[in-house]
């Protein structure tokens, strides 16, 4: 399920960034640098031990950012991070045990799929946005072309493997809206502190959208 709101922000700034993070400091610069290239929607993932108190934490703090939360695989979960101040959330899959949490959720979900049959589950549940992942081992632009055919109702958000290489390519397809990627911000940049390059990056992402 998808509101209004979170499909017009990442239509509009067509890359969503996945951000793992180990602390709110952390949290504190990146969300300063993203949203003065107005990437007000992003992606936290549950990958470290911190992942739920920074979600809060920029809930709290930044209210001009609409916080998703990434890595959800159980609907303990999708609970754990609507509680945390999350508006948003995303799965690298789609059992139906969270395809049904999602929909019972104060929160969007977006579920992730790699083959026709998961995209048709979770289209039967409901869901029309679904993040196609891992894009580019799965057949990237190439499998999202010919689902768009049979399955011309969906929309995709690909991630893993996205990068400033192909990104214009996977942007050009009709059923894709936004990218998910962690090129923008990745956590060996973040743990080094090297916000430059990280900046260099949104940069050089501007230029591309604007190109």
């Amino acid at each position: 399920m998808l509101s209004a709101a979170l499909h017009q922000q990442i239509s509009h700034q067509k890359v969503l960034p996945v951000l793992v993070l180990d602390n709110n400091e952390q949290a504190r610069v990146l969300a300063d640098c993203l949203l003065e290239f107005q990437l007000n929607a992003i992606e936290i993932t549950l990958r470290t031990p911190e992942a739920l108190n920074v979600i809060e934490f920029l809930a709290t703090n930044y209210p001009e950012l609409i916080v998703g939360a990434g890595t959800i695989t159980s609907a303990d979960q999708l609970q754990a991070v609507q509680q945390s101040g999350a508006q948003f959330a995303l799965s690298p899959g789609a059992t139906e045990s969270l395809l049904h949490a999602g929909r019972q959720a104060e929160i969007d979900f977006i579920p992730g799929v790699m083959t026709p049959s998961e995209a048709m589950l979770a289209q039967s549940y409901g869901y029309s946005l679904l993040k196609l992942f891992p894009a580019e081992v799965s057949g990237g632009c190439a499998l999202l072309k010919a689902l768009g055919a049979p399955l011309s109702e969906l929309n995709f958000c690909p991630t893993g493997g996205i990068s400033v290489r192909n990104l214009a390519q996977y942007l050009a397809l009709d059923n894709v809206p936004v990218v998910g990627g962690t090129w923008l911000a990745p956590i060996d940049q973040i743990r080094q502190h090297n916000w430059k390059q990280i900046r260099d990056n949104m940069l050089q992402l501007q230029a591309i959208l604007t190109d």
